[in-house]
C-alpha cells in the first residue's frame, strides 16, 4: 500500500493562512493524481481540490478557489494545500488522498482514491 502523512494543522485567525502537507511513500508518487478533501464535524467528507499526475492540471471546490492552491515538490514526494484568506467555515479534518492510476486525471469524487493520510486539524476562528 501505499501510506500518506499529513501535517500542517492547527489554529488560525479568519483571514490568515495555513500550508498543509502530505508526505507520501513510494518512488512513483510523481505518476499518480492526488486530492484533498476536508471533514467538518457532523458532515460528510468534502472534495477541496486535486491534480492530476502532472501536477499540472487542477481543480476546486467553489468553496475554495482562489483561495486555496495545491502544489507538489517531487523530490521531497510531498504535496501541499495552501490555504489564504481562511475562514470559519474551512474549519475540518482535512485529508489527502492518492488515486492509484498510472498518468490519471485529477477528479471531485471521493470513490476515486485508493488511500488517505490520518487528517490533519485546522480550525478557523471568527
Amino acid at each position: 500500500q501505499v501510506q500518506l502523512v499529513e501535517s500542517g494543522g492547527g489554529l488560525v485567525q479568519a483571514g490568515g493562512s495555513l500550508r498543509l502537507s502530505c508526505a507520501a511513500s513510494g518512488r512513483t508518487f510523481s505518476r499518480y493524481p492526488m486530492g484533498w478533501f476536508r471533514q467538518a464535524p457532523g458532515k460528510e467528507r468534502e472534495f477541496v481540490g486535486t491534480m492530476d499526475y502532472s501536477g499540472t492540471k487542477t481543480d476546486y471546490a467553489d468553496s475554495v478557489k482562489g483561495r486555496f492552491t495545491i502544489s507538489r515538490d517531487n523530490a521531497k514526494n510531498t504535496v501541499y494545500l495552501q490555504m489564504n484568506s481562511l475562514k470559519p467555515e474551512d474549519t475540518a479534518v482535512y485529508y489527502c488522498g492518492i488515486r492509484l492510476r498510472l498518468f490519471g486525471s485529477e477528479s471531485r469524487n471521493i470513490g476515486a482514491y485508493d488511500y488517505w493520510g490520518q487528517g490533519t486539524q485546522v480550525s478557523v476562528s471568527s
